[in-house]
């Protein structure tokens, strides 16, 4: 069906020279070339590599990324990412939020994630929340481990609408118990 010698001929070349000025963002999106496509496609594989944070940095603040960190430094805030590594030299005072989180400094905080890991240098003070943790011998954890399917967004959904049902059922019963205090007065 298609050989190469088909798109070496002249004709196929001049179509194709006319196609090479689409990827550059500026192209016809009405024209549903495969070239064009094909680069679309090809640009969100290229995964960029972890932000990293030095040793020799602190950072006051939140963080927030869909792609990977690897804090070596101090970091006062809350993190959330798609995988965090935390460097043996770290320490983290605040909430991580990742797909994937592997620990071999120190936390101060919660942690949630899908697949938790402690190495035997990691040292976490606070609750860890997980579908999948795995603890090397020697680390150290003081806290609670919770396991969930989805802990990235776990309890405080669920419990938003509990409260909210409270409410609704309380004036009910509330308003059998005002009649009846009102019935009795009227017949005393």
């Amino acid at each position: 069906m298609f050989s190469k010698s088909k798109i070496n001929d002249p004709a196929p070349k001049s179509e194709s020279a006319g196609k090479l000025p689409l990827p550059d963002r500026g192209g016809d999106p009405q024209r549903g070339d495969a070239a064009s496509t094909e680069f679309r496609a090809s640009a969100p594989k290229a995964k960029p590599p972890a932000s990293v944070l030095s040793s020799d940095l602190t950072v006051t603040g939140n963080l927030k990324t869909t792609g990977d960190i690897q804090v070596e430094g101090t970091v006062e805030g809350d993190i959330r990412a798609h995988l965090l590594t935390v460097g043996e030299g770290a320490t983290i005072r605040g909430e991580l939020i990742a797909d994937d989180v592997v620990v071999n400094g120190r936390i101060v905080g919660r942690v949630r994630g899908l697949k938790v890991r402690l190495t035997s240098t990691a040292r976490v003070e606070g609750d860890i929340i997980h579908k999948t943790i795995a603890i090397e011998s020697g680390a150290h954890f003081e806290g609670s481990v919770q396991r969930q399917d989805d802990p990235l967004n776990g309890k405080p959904k669920a419990q938003q609408p509990q409260q909210g049902q409270q409410p609704q059922q309380s004036p009910r019963p509330q308003q059998p118990a005002a009649a009846a205090p009102a019935a009795d007065a009227a017949k005393g």
